[in-house]
């Protein structure tokens, strides 16, 4: 199968709610990041990524790292994608979707249940995000 490398970013408010994205043409929701450019470090393609999808502007000292993550792919059949992630505190009122992403929601644990979401968040990232919440 296939690998996918990107970078995530789990992003959690003061109210325990979980940063959620959903790219155009797709439908499931997962953590913003994307595909690392050629030469680009796991911390530079993910500081790179929220700027361009949701103008949000950091530095590498920002991003705590978490791990690195394998599931099946979202939105590619027959791949798995392989995301070093990252956690790192932005401002909920700073944040627009632009470039490829269509929507972006702040879900609690309850909202993750009813919501179309990748294999790799409901596998690895919202556990790290909610760690007491059953799934």
């Amino acid at each position: 199968m296939p690998d996918i490398h990107v970078s995530a970013a789990v992003i959690v408010d003061d109210q325990g709610r979980v940063l959620v994205v959903r790219k155009r043409g797709t439908t499931r929701f997962m953590q913003p990041g994307g595909k690392p450019e050629p030469g680009e470090s796991a911390a530079q393609t993910l500081i790179r990524e929220l700027h361009e999808e949701l103008g949000v502007a950091l530095r590498e000292s920002d991003l705590r790292p978490l791990g690195r993550f394998v599931s099946a792919a979202a939105n590619e059949p027959g791949h798995r994608v392989v995301a070093d992630a990252f956690t790192a505190a932005i401002d909920p009122a700073g944040v627009r979707v632009q470039a490829e992403l269509a929507e972006l929601r702040w879900i609690t644990p309850e909202d993750a249940e009813t919501l179309p979401l990748a294999p790799l968040s409901v596998e690895h990232l919202l556990p790290l995000a909610w760690p007491a919440a059953t799934r």
